[in-house]
């Protein structure tokens, strides 16, 4: 008899892993700030505002109805997994569908309570772009004001870059599918943040911050949920003498 252990493909968590807390820690460390400003100065015309502030494309169409395109998916899941837990064809799906719901969930309803706690304004409410608040870093003290800040991290990049949770799911059984996913997560995200960047809604490290913190939360879950690590070399043997005697 053939033994048959399903185990997912090799990843290398500890550098997946380790790339965007660097890359956080890099932003901490150096104010990306000067940056954000010269990307958005591209979208801002003096006396009349930024050029995307009010374009029904990227108000209605990139950002309501994509948002509500993603919340789709995040429903599906949710029946599905609801539906695996009785007895139906869903049910060897159980636990992907259960992965891609946390995961999902998480990197999108980590933003609301983030935004409340960094009290970062938006670009288009800034003094330099015609508003009355002062630009201050991430870790900055910011200054006594009556408009609290909601703009820290993105929120709508989140609506795309939460797909990664895609990719993690298809990787071991799709490796192909997995790829499309990913390219379309990253570039769905990046559609999303370029478009937000344009209206004055967010600086673009607002939503490069989501994109680590959504790539993490997935890959975490996947490690938790998903993931299945290759027998040992000595439980491999042990296994494949059972199975020369018998025994499975």
């Amino acid at each position: 008899m053939k033994a048959q252990i399903q185990v997912s493909r090799p990843f290398n968590f500890r550098l997946w892993l380790a790339l965007p807390f660097i890359v956080m820690t890099l932003m901490l460390l150096v104010d990306p700030g000067p940056l954000d400003v010269a990307i958005s100065n591209l979208f801002y015309q003096p006396g009349e505002g930024f050029i995307g502030r009010h374009s029904f494309f990227l108000e209605d169409i990139l950002h309501d109805r994509a948002k509500q395109a993603v919340i789709v998916i995040g429903v599906l899941a949710i029946v599905g997994f609801l539906l695996s837990l009785l007895p139906t064809r869903l049910r060897v799906y159980r636990r992907s569908l259960g992965y891609l719901v946390l995961a999902m969930a998480l990197c999108t309803s980590l933003v609301t309570p983030l935004k409340a706690l960094t009290n970062v304004h938006c670009p288009w409410s800034l003094q330099q772009y015609g508003g009355d608040q002062v630009h201050t870093p991430l870790l900055g003290v910011r200054p006594p004001s009556d408009k609290a800040g909601r703009c820290w991290p993105g929120g709508h990049a989140s609506s795309g870059f939460s797909l990664l949770a895609l990719f993690f799911l298809l990787r071991d059984r799709r490796p192909r599918a997995a790829r499309t996913a990913l390219i379309v997560a990253l570039t769905l995200g990046a559609i999303f943040s370029i478009g937000r960047t344009m209206q004055g809604a967010h600086f673009m490290s607002h939503n490069l911050w989501t994109l680590l913190f959504d790539w993490c939360i997935s890959l975490l879950c996947y490690r938790l949920i998903l993931y299945r690590q290759p027998p040992s070399l000595d439980a491999s043997r042990s296994l494949y003498g059972d199975v020369q005697h018998g025994a499975v």
